[in-house]
Formats: C-alpha cells, structure tokens, sequence
C-alpha cells in the first residue's frame, strides 16, 4: 500500500466522534468555558459579602462550613451500666448471698465485689447474707442496710440489692424482701442475675476449662474426653429449670449439642434429665451448673456428681459481674439521687 499523506503536513491528527478541535502539535488548549466565572477562594472569614450573595462574577459562592455542637451520644449497646461518678447520696450496691456460712471476703463473693469496685470504684459495694443471724451479725442483710441507711440522706434509697442469683429461686427472694421489710430500710430489690447469652459463655469456658467441650466453636476441634451432651443444672425448683431453657438454646447452639435444662431441687429432676439425654443417643453426659456458687449446699454439689462429668459453677466471672452492674445501673436510674440528675 502507498503512503499517500503530505510529508510536511506532520503527523496526522485524531479527531473525536463528536467533532470537537483536537489539540495540535505545538498548540495551546483553548481556554476553558464556564456559565459565570466562579469567585476565587478567600481565607476562612475574608471572603467579600458580594461573593456570598451573588456579586458581579455572576457565581454564588459556598459559604465557609461552620461546625455545629456535637450532640451527646445516644444510649447503646457500649454505654457504661453505671455512670462515672456518682454523689456519695447514691445508693449502696449490695449483693445478698444466701447460705449461712459463705465467706464473704473471699471465694466468688470476695472476688465479684472486687471486680465490682475496681470497674466502678464511684459506687459503695457491699456484700451481705440473706440468712444471716440477724442486726447482731454485722453480715446481715439488715445491719448491711442499717449501716448504709446512717450514711445517707433520709428519705433516699440506701441500697440496690441483686441477689446473688443464677436463676429464679422464689425462697430467697422472698426471705430477702422479708429481711428488707423488717430493716425499714428504703432499698431496692433487683432482679435476679442473668442475661441468657452472658450466661451461655460462661457455661461454655467451664465446660472447655474442664475439657469436657471445645473451647473454639469455629475451628471445631475435637476433645477425646469432651462430651456428646450438656444438663444444665439448677437451683430454685421448677421456675429456675424453667427460666434455663433458653440458656440451654444458646449453648446448644454454640456447642452444636443437645442441651437440657434440670433442677437440683425439683422436678426436673438430675436423673430426669440423664435419661432424656441417654434417649437423645447421648454415651458421655456432662452437668453445667448455672449457679453462682454461694446458694448451693454441700449436698446440692455433691448431687452434681452423680451419672456424668462436672464443670465448676459459674463462680466469679467477669460477665456475672457485668450483670451486677447492669442491674444497678437500671435501677438507679429509675431513682431521684439528692445531689445528682442522672
């Protein structure tokens, strides 16, 4: 083929579809176009008032963006369960203990107040019996109430007090709000201790600490002596077994085993429970106790021993700790605390 093109013409030029100049060899670009000259930039707070009102450069201008107040941070799933300060008025945090002779300077009791004090080092925490021997013993509940009620402002509630709780367990909560009524105390009861899935992880980290269930539920490892099925075990007859079976759910879930719930005194009984388990095909039985540790006997945990494999209690976790908070947290936010607008 023969190159027809004029050598000095240089070389050829690319022309757009849309017919528009194309830029020469050796040209300038022509000056770009606009509807109305845009104004030039100005430092913050020097730009002329004609530019912001449309002056004669025909363009209107942005005006410099102020910065509006931060509004305070909605209430959520990562709000702290108790505020950072509190005035000395707030009430006491009191955590009632059954049992007679719990130790409540050490043990899970001694370590949960602790955690509690080192996590909110604004408030009073205090730990006191259920059963104690009465205003004599500086341990009861009512001479735990007493000694908060002088230290604060008449009138003012003196005192949260969370039972010491897994489940629901009727007779303490009544002993306690009979405590309670015959101190004259004003306090506030909380509800029992328990968020069903804070539960669930704890009961899962003392059946892996006891090797009887894996301890990652992603990699799905196998444990020669894990388990093939879960009883939970509980204390407070028939509402307590009842109120675990949705914290039996959920560990089912993260164990991907069957799990069911029995009570320790009632019906559903433990031996109940194994044999529902040994229907289920289960051959290596383990109990989860869902208690704290505090409100069983010693022949509660020796019953425990009896037809599988036993993980410890629930004991002085720090997520039973949180709960303690968020019960606090809740109820003396319902309250009127002289010196403070919470």
């Amino acid at each position: 083929m023969t190159d027809v093109r004029d050598p000095s013409a240089g070389p050829p030029t690319r022309r757009p579809n849309d017919g528009t100049p194309s830029r020469q060899p050796g040209g300038t670009l022509p000056a770009r176009q606009f509807a109305g000259d845009l104004p030039g930039r100005y430092p913050v707070g020097e730009q002329p008032a004609s530019d912001l009102q449309g002056g004669s450069g025909g363009g209107l201008a942005m005006p410099s963006r102020q910065t509006a107040a931060r509004p305070p941070r909605p209430a959520g799933r990562h709000r702290r369960p108790v505020p950072v300060s509190l005035p000395q008025s707030a009430p006491a945090l009191v955590l009632a203990v059954p049992g007679t002779d719990t130790d409540l300077t050490a043990g899970a009791v001694g370590e949960l107040a602790a955690v509690l004090r080192v996590d909110n080092p604004a408030v009073d925490v205090r730990a006191a019996r259920v059963d104690g021997g009465g205003p004599g013993d500086p341990s009861d509940i009512q001479a735990v109430l007493a000694d908060a009620a002088s230290r604060r402002p008449d009138g003012a509630a003196c005192a949260v007090v969370i039972p010491l709780i897994a489940t629901p367990n009727p007779p303490v909560t009544r002993r306690l709000r009979e405590a309670i009524a015959v101190s004259g105390a004003k306090a506030v009861v909380s509800g029992f201790i328990n968020s069903n899935a804070l539960i669930a992880e704890v009961l899962h980290i003392r059946l892996a600490e006891a090797g009887l269930a894996r301890a990652d539920r992603v990699r799905l490892f196998s444990i020669v002596t894990a388990a093939d099925g879960i009883l939970i075990a509980t204390i407070g007859g028939p509402d307590g077994a009842a109120a675990a079976n949705v914290t039996s759910v959920l560990l089912a879930a993260r164990l991907a085993l069957p799990v069911i719930p029995a009570s320790l005194d009632s019906a559903p009984t433990l031996q109940e429970g194994m044999m529902r388990l040994r229907e289920m095909g289960v051959n290596r039985p383990a109990i989860a106790p869902c208690i704290i540790g505090p409100e069983a006997s010693k022949s509660d945990l020796d019953a425990l021993a009896i037809g599988g494999e036993c993980a410890a209690p629930l004991g002085a976790h720090s997520n039973i700790a949180k709960l303690a908070a968020v019960a606090y947290g809740q109820a003396i936010s319902q309250l009127e605390i002289p010196g403070e607008q919470l």
